[in-house]
């Protein structure tokens, strides 16, 4: 069973597992509520999101370093996020808390985003770790928001609340807290009727530098 509800035709994915950062466990969830909604008959749309303070805390880098694989780690944190890219109904991230590093690239994967007014941060915040981004990391931002934007968020580490983030774009809306989901709820109910393979392979059409990019053995 997975965490999932119907709201009509809208599946709501509602991860609660702490930070949410993604374990293996976060990512069996994910992989098996995409694949029920996928395989569901008739309209239908997809909104995710977390619980309490945080959407998403991203990578567990602890399990990362023990794993014994990393680049294959890695490599299933990105597999999902090009699945929900290209995924074949219209899907809105309802950020209700912090989405930080590899969250907040799910987040972008996303056809809309809808973030909490009061409290939680986007964050890519490699640059103060000293990290460096995944090639696909780079180019779903690059993809997904304006330029200066994208270069901003990747070169500087800034911590975007809701207000900010709508400036520069990374998301389209902001909500009180309890706002969030049913207005997430809403706009992806209006698209429901659009799910359809062809939904899929149009998305697949528009990003196939962002999808080869995903896919690349990461060599940071």
């Amino acid at each position: 069973m997975t965490p999932l509800s119907r709201d009509g035709d809208v599946f709501v994915l509602r991860v609660d597992a702490g930070e949410n950062r993604f374990t293996p466990d976060t990512l069996k969830t994910w992989n098996e509520a995409l694949d029920e909604v996928e395989g569901a008959a008739g309209a239908k749309a997809l909104v995710t999101t977390g619980t309490g303070k945080f959407y998403s805390n991203g990578l567990d880098l602890e399990y990362m370093t023990a794993s014994g694989d990393p680049g294959g780690y890695l490599a299933s944190v990105l597999e999902l996020i090009g699945r929900v890219l290209v995924f074949p109904t219209y899907t809105v991230c309802a950020i209700n808390g912090h989405a930080f590093g590899a969250g907040a690239l799910i987040a972008m994967a996303h056809d809309t985003r809808i973030m909490r007014r009061d409290r939680g941060y986007f964050c890519m915040p490699e640059v103060d770790m000293k990290l460096p981004l995944h090639p696909g990391m780079t180019a779903i931002l690059q993809a997904r928001l304006p330029h200066q934007s994208a270069h901003e968020v990747i070169a500087t580490g800034t911590r975007y609340g809701s207000e900010l983030a709508r400036e520069r774009r990374i998301v389209d809306e902001a909500a009180d807290e309890a706002l969030v989901v049913p207005r997430a709820i809403a706009v992806a109910q209006g698209f429901a009727p659009k799910a359809d393979p062809a939904m899929g392979v149009l998305k697949r059409g528009m990003y196939p530098r962002v999808l080869e990019a995903l896919g690349r053995k990461f060599e940071g």
